[in-house]
């Protein structure tokens, strides 16, 4: 089975992500696609994340009722900072019967000189790439590990998002209504 990893921190999950996990699950060579809950990026600041497991959990009622699209908590028990070669090492040897290959902004493909062993993930791992605005002529793109998708793009950001419910605006239809229960219910992302 081929499976897409698409990591995040998904703070909190939005549609933005749904839309490129179903993109990728469905427009191309991937069987499934699996939203991988980092707790913490390497390369950004600890910010303001809110609980790893409320994410989770945030994650699991988006995609509750897909065929194609789950959720892994694996980084949640690996050392940390998690980096992503250390995670494709892991799930390679957990499901050996899997091919994992990796779901990512043309904005990260820029950067991915800078993650840790990044030529053994090119050499190893196919990578998807979905557009994002500014962008498009990242360096390794033309690597034949590389594909440039056609997925739709949509400017919102989770960072819009935890914006919006700080200065008490309505978020409906930016994140699924499970998603938006489980944030009211526990009052998250106030400040």
């Amino acid at each position: 089975m081929k499976v897409g990893l698409l990591f995040g921190s998904f703070n909190p999950i939005h549609i933005g992500h749904l839309i490129i996990a179903n993109y990728m699950a469905n427009h191309t060579t991937l069987d499934k696609v699996w939203l991988v809950v980092s707790p913490q990026n390497p390369l950004k600041k600890y910010g303001d994340l809110i609980n790893t497991y409320d994410r989770l959990e945030m994650a699991k009622l988006a995609t509750d009722n897909s065929t194609n699209i789950e959720v892994s908590g694996v980084e949640l028990k690996m050392p940390q900072p998690s980096y992503t070669i250390d995670t494709l090492t892991h799930l390679k040897e957990k499901h050996p019967d899997h091919e994992f290959a990796l779901i990512m902004g043309s904005d990260n493909l820029v950067t991915l000189h800078k993650w840790k062993n990044y030529r053994l993930i090119l050499r190893d791992y196919r990578i998807f790439v979905y557009p994002r605005p500014g962008y498009e002529n990242a360096e390794l793109a033309s690597n034949p590990s590389v594909t440039i998708t056609m997925t739709p793009q949509m400017e919102l950001s989770a960072t819009f998002i935890r914006k919006s419910i700080a200065e008490k605006k309505n978020i409906q239809y930016f994140v699924p209504d499970a998603v938006l229960k489980f944030i009211e219910s526990k009052g998250l992302y106030r400040v």
